[in-house]
């Protein structure tokens, strides 16, 4: 039942798959007839790539060639090293599909779907630090390293009242900028601080999160009403037919959890 299902629904959403040639909709999606995926590199859960030369790859790469391959259309990959630069790319037109934590100053021109990931945010500290507890880290002596333009950086933006934030280039770069001063807290992806925090034997994340990051396609908010319906549809029948399910495990991904 549930197999004859999902055939409906792709068969409904997307009748190029019939007809084999790009529809109405994949036009109002790719206007260029192309369909344009910016994918964040900064963002390890998602998305990575072994050198400059290689191709991304993830679970963001994996879901943009599914709706591509739906649309009937080809695909330009459009990597890009943090996720304001790839908010960059959708607001402004040159990207037709992004890949992004849910926030409210992203939807001011962007369109989310409902979320398919969750992911932890945590904290990170030098080993002799004193703080040993989330609820430790918003004082007004510590200053708290951050990707600028994160979902970290947006959220603690809003949320902290006393400690300062001090932005680095980009996500990846946070744990080397964070060790090149006299910082006091790094904040970020847990996967992706845990992973740099093997590189050095003096530092060590704090227990808990401190945020959960519902991440979500996205499109320009000037895609019709039409276009953003499918693609919201399209990410609620890749959740529940196991294909992003199958996409972290095949990636090696772990923390992330589908969303609900």
């Amino acid at each position: 039942m549930k197999n004859l299902w999902t055939g409906l629904l792709i068969a409904t959403l997307f009748p190029t798959l019939v007809f084999g040639q790009p529809s109405e909709i994949s036009q109002e999606i790719a206007p260029t007839g192309t369909l344009r995926a910016v994918i964040n590199l900064g963002n390890p859960i998602l998305a990575r790539r072994a050198s400059p030369l290689d191709e991304p790859t993830g679970v963001s790469v994996d879901l943009a060639k599914a709706l591509a391959q739906r649309l009937n259309l080809p695909l330009n990959l459009i990597p890009v090293d943090s996720a304001a630069r790839s908010v960059e790319s959708v607001t402004q037109g040159n990207a037709d599909i992004g890949f992004f934590a849910i926030d409210p100053i992203r939807g001011q021109g962007i369109s989310f779907t409902p979320a398919y990931v969750l992911i932890e945010g945590s904290y990170l500290v030098r080993k002799k630090s004193l703080i040993t507890h989330n609820e430790q880290v918003d004082q007004a002596n510590h200053r708290i390293v951050v990707g600028k333009g994160s979902a970290y950086d947006l959220y603690l933006t809003r949320e902290l009242k006393q400690a300062q934030l001090v932005r680095a280039p980009t996500s990846p770069m946070v744990v080397p900028f964070f060790q090149e001063g006299t910082y006091d807290v790094a904040a970020g992806v847990r996967q992706q601080l845990e992973s740099d925090a093997k590189e050095f034997d003096d530092l060590r994340l704090l227990p808990g999160r401190f945020m959960v990051i519902e991440q979500a396609m996205g499109q320009p908010n000037r895609a019709s009403p039409r276009a953003l319906q499918v693609v919201r549809d399209f990410v609620a029948e890749m959740k529940y037919n196991g294909f992003i399910r199958d996409s972290l495990i095949r990636h090696q991904i772990y923390g992330a959890s589908i969303a609900p």
